[in-house]
């Protein structure tokens, strides 16, 4: 029986380690962070651990020595004298009302000017901070330690309302701005969020803030790595191969294609999301849990209106400068989807210097395929109906290639707007397949030229050629021309050739098609 206790939702280093749940020990970077530099900021994507880091730099300012019993820290040559710590959490608000992020500094700031004994504080919150600082300092003797996270959530939540996004981003400027002058007061400060926004001036201002965020040294700060998971976790990845009805490496291997691939740093190494992990353990059922936490629609949006086809999501590339700079006014949605988890480092060319990014794992996978098919058609939103993934996926599991046709037909009949085009359906189809558990690929080459759409499961291979426009018989004359089955001649799957005409007329609209088999 597993005894593991999952800190589901506990982000508290100190709850974690005094009421015994399991804790995967990243204590070690304490020292290397504080031989960086004064000032570091970090980005990672949400529920990735950042959040636990701070509550540990916390403890361990504060000389909270008892907690480290056991772990890394506790053997390292450190200074465990306790300094004054003002941390600022931007996790939990709602920055879509207009006054959300006064009223949230207004309440940290208040909390602590009351644990100062402040009387008499400034009129401007920028003023406030400046003043908490220097009383802190004050009173303890010791400089102080100022803990920040998730400091661009105020910004994240509001993409789409400029005025709204703009009012925040002057007040985020004007407040941490005091940092830099304040900074013979300052013993230490670590800042965390998603996003580098490049017009926020804590970057612009601090110019001995210390990025780590790509360095190969902190690339495993935050998320687990193989080793640790089954170092930590083995006993509970036992009992959800008992659940599965499985053996351990099915198991694990399965947990690999769901959760693990992140990569932030060319020497890092591969990550598991760790609140995805834990959430599989506790509920004994791997299910995509990260994505289904937040919903970034315009990130789909961008994706779409940039005219990336949801084929070449796998292989962006982009520069090191890109990936650490994100503009509001930056119409390259590719260094926030790094940013905020959806793509990931797949490999660095040291030669052009260029990073080649893919969607980390299957749980991502899923859920952007999810979210980019709302964009097309928000029918994907509701339960049943056209989109009944179920039918659509069990029809390419047993062969039932006619039926899913017809489902397809009659989908694209009804699709939402006006003034489609080609790649608009053949998106549509690809992620379809997608997200019936296949693993599509859009533009094959062959020797005689590039395929539209192929398709495999376990039993079948579909392939797809579409036209627009055009004709059934132009799309299977293609086929057969160019030869697309001849490499799976000695495949012992069955193979169904589909030829494909979409018709967008102004009187009508809908999908032709003929199916062969081989």
């Amino acid at each position: 029986m597993c005894n593991l206790r999952y800190p589901v939702g506990i982000q508290s280093f100190p709850d974690i380690i005094e009421e015994g749940y399991a804790y995967v020990d990243k204590t070690h970077y304490i020292k290397a962070l504080l031989q960086q530099g004064k000032s570091i900021f970090l980005s990672r994507p949400r529920r990735f651990g950042k959040s636990l880091m701070l509550s540990t730099l916390k403890a361990y300012f504060e000389g909270r020595r008892e907690l480290f019993k056991g772990l890394a820290a506790e053997t390292m040559d450190l200074d465990w004298t306790p300094s004054p710590v003002l941390r600022f959490d931007l996790n939990a608000e709602d920055f879509s009302q207009e006054n959300g992020l006064v009223s949230l500094l207004n309440r940290l700031l208040g909390e602590y000017e009351k644990e100062y004994g402040m009387t008499e504080v400034s009129d401007t919150l920028a003023g406030r901070f400046s003043q908490l600082i220097r009383r802190a300092f004050e009173v303890s003797g010791r400089k102080v330690v100022i803990l920040v996270d998730e400091y661009d959530k105020p910004l994240q939540d509001i993409q789409e309302y400029e005025e709204l996004f703009e009012k925040n981003l002057r007040l985020l400027k004007s407040f941490f701005g005091n940092l830099k002058s304040m900074d013979d007061y300052i013993r230490f400060s670590f800042i965390t969020g998603v996003a580098r926004f490049s017009k926020v001036s804590i970057f612009s201002d601090l110019n001995n803030l210390s990025d780590i965020s790509m360095v190969n040294e902190y690339a495993d700060i935050c998320g687990w790595t193989e080793t640790e998971l089954i170092d930590n976790f083995h006993s509970g990845i036992k009992e959800l191969a008992k659940e599965r009805e499985e053996d351990f490496d099915t198991t694990l291997s399965e947990m690999r294609k769901f959760y693990d691939g992140y990569l932030f740093a060319p020497k890092g190494s591969r990550l598991y999301n760790p609140f995805s992990v834990l959430q599989a353990l506790s509920d004994r059922e791997i299910f995509a849990y990260w994505f289904v936490t937040g919903t970034p629609t315009f990130l789909a949006r961008w994706v779409r209106d940039n005219d990336i086809q949801p084929w070449e999501i796998n292989g962006l590339v982009s520069t090191k400068d890109d990936l650490t700079s994100v503009g509001f006014d930056n119409l390259n949605p590719v260094p926030l989807m790094f940013q905020t988890g959806y793509l990931t480092i797949k490999s660095y060319d040291r030669e052009s210097q260029l990073y080649t990014l893919h969607l980390p794992n299957r749980e991502v996978e899923l859920g952007f395929y999810r979210l980019l098919l709302t964009v097309y058609d928000s029918r994907a939103n509701q339960q049943g109906g056209p989109f009944d993934f179920a039918r659509f996926k069990s029809d390419l599991a047993k062969g039932n290639i006619y039926d899913f046709m017809k489902r397809l037909q009659s989908m694209l009949k009804d699709l939402p707007g006006k003034d489609h085009n080609e790649s608009t359906y053949r998106a549509i189809t690809f992620l379809l397949a997608g997200l019936c558990g296949t693993m599509p690929i859009a533009e094959h080459d062959g020797y005689k030229g590039r395929s539209d759409l192929e398709v495999a499961t376990s039993r079948f291979i579909y392939l797809f050629e579409f036209k627009y426009n055009k004709s059934v018989k132009a799309a299977m004359d293609q086929i057969h021309e160019r030869d697309y089955a001849g490499r799976f001649a000695m495949d012992r799957r069955k193979v169904f050739l589909i030829g494909a005409n979409f018709v967008e007329k102004k009187d009508h609209r809908g999908l032709e098609y003929e199916i062969e088999n081989v």
